[in-house]
């Protein structure tokens, strides 16, 4: 039987999600993302794919962040005309962030190019644009969670929930001969144990090879009662000081994660004293998705007859005018913006009118990749760059590390505990330090055999 399974993205790093399986004479693309975290990391992005495009006959997405599906578009671009498949609810998202990432990709060339124009040197050209990603969407098929469908012959493909962010899927590959059948199970994101909306990961109890998340590998999230009391204590201190709040937050989860907390801890927190502003049209949108498929998770993210957070003091600025008016005032705003790790989006406009503000707040609630400008603030950088001036960073910093969207040491750990016989588990999708004590541990705890995926190296199911 072949039933091969080759690393190729996120081996050793966090983003850049990319295996290809092969099934028999059939092959399929598990994950298609984008590479993020810095210029030299981001170039990597207009790589070959590791195999002829031709030759794939399926794409296969856990979720719809943009390290695990930004790439997909440029694969349509490059001739794939097959089909992805998706959860229903990811596919929802996918038509919401895919189109913005082509647009941001037009704006970076641009925004290069008028550089290179200045310099007398050639122009170069997006990755991918906003025509590209929408034409690419067409090829996405939604699937609902449990159900199975046949991806070529003999292979069959099941979603279960991850409880990472909305539509995320655990995906359980099986390939059938004459000789038998072999199933891999691949984490996907899996969410935190204490996660305010999501529900759970779903355990599955077989599996002949586990392809694992390690992004937390390295550390055990604080209690969730714990973070909670942080918070208190930031809004409390952030009041004290009569300045604003900025929350760089992903477009998709984190976002949604803040929303219901301040809903639910609004006296807790007397938010009343303030302005809550989601100031990002990506957001809004996400956010009105996770209202469409409320039936996906167990918590009230929103009141029964509204597809708003039950928040009386907050608003949805859509427009640019809009989001300059926040820029005016210099106290009483809590600010979510994108983007998560401040690479881009209209976060950065609120950090240049507020980092080197004492009386400011910046609270940090998800994962920094390096390279990016969210991971030098939280290593102390002094002073950052933002559109060519240099700004002194004099903001309160808090890095909220409870509100993580994946799961922690032994979240991860504990979801590998449900399958049968210890079947072999490969880690991605996390830096080496994070890897090597998550696999420590499972050998130790578990006598697993568990070992860290090399990128390029081929394995039997």
């Amino acid at each position: 039987m072949t039933f091969e399974l080759q690393f190729v993205g996120a081996t050793g790093e966090v983003t850049g999600s990319l295996y290809v399986v092969r099934a028999g004479p059939h092959l399929v693309l598990l994950e298609c993302g984008l590479i993020q975290g810095g210029a030299d990391n981001e170039r990597r992005n207009a790589d070959p794919f590791p195999v002829d495009v031709g030759d794939i006959d399926a794409v296969i997405l856990s979720h719809a962040h943009i390290d695990h599906s930004g790439r997909v578009p440029l694969l349509a671009k490059q001739g794939y005309e097959g089909p992805v498949y998706v959860q229903n609810a990811t596919k929802a998202l996918c038509e919401i962030m895919l189109p913005d990432s082509g647009y941001l990709n037009e704006k970076d060339a641009e925004w290069e190019n008028r550089k290179r124009r200045r310099k007398g040197q050639a122009f170069i050209k997006p990755l991918y644009t906003l025509e590209d990603a929408e034409a690419s969407l067409k090829l996405f098929e939604g699937v609902a969670y449990g159900d199975e469908i046949t991806v070529a012959p003999g292979l069959t493909l099941r979603f279960f929930d991850a409880g990472h962010i909305l539509g995320s899927a655990i995906v359980e590959l099986t390939y059938t001969e004459d000789s038998g059948s072999r199933t891999l199970v691949f984490s996907g994101d899996l969410g935190y144990r204490d996660a305010p909306v999501m529900d759970p990961p779903a355990a599955l109890p077989q599996a002949d090879t586990v392809l694992l998340e390690s992004t937390y590998g390295d550390r055990l999230h604080r209690p969730f009662d714990q973070t909670m009391e942080e918070l208190t204590a930031v809004f409390a201190a952030a009041r004290a000081d009569s300045g604003n709040v900025l929350i760089p937050a992903f477009t998709v989860g984190r976002t949604q994660d803040l929303l219901y907390l301040m809903a639910e801890n609004f006296e807790r927190w007397q938010l009343d004293r303030w302005q809550i502003y989601l100031d990002s049209p990506m957001a809004i949108e996400a956010t009105a998705t996770y209202a469409r498929y409320r039936h996906l998770y167990g918590a009230k993210l929103f009141g029964p007859d509204s597809n708003l957070p039950d928040l009386p003091n907050f608003h949805q600025t859509l427009t640019p005018e809009a989001s300059m008016r926040i820029n005016e005032i210099e106290s009483g705003a809590i600010v979510i913006a994108g983007s998560g790790m401040c690479s881009g989006g209209r976060i950065l406009h609120h950090l240049k009118n507020n980092v080197w503000r004492a009386e400011c707040h910046l609270l940090i609630v998800g994962f920094q990749a390096y390279g990016t400008l969210g991971r030098r603030l939280v290593d102390g950088a002094e002073t950052i760059k933002l559109y060519g001036e240099e700004f002194r960073v004099r903001c309160q910093l808090h890095t909220i590390g409870g509100l993580s969207a994946h799961g922690d040491q032994a979240d991860l750990i504990a979801w590998y505990d449900t399958f049968q016989g210890r079947p072999p588990a490969y880690l991605v999708h996390g830096e080496p330090a994070a890897q090597k004590a998550l696999a420590g541990k499972m050998r130790a705890d578990l006598d697993a055999p568990v070992f860290i995926a090399e990128r390029g190296q081929t394995i039997q199911i």
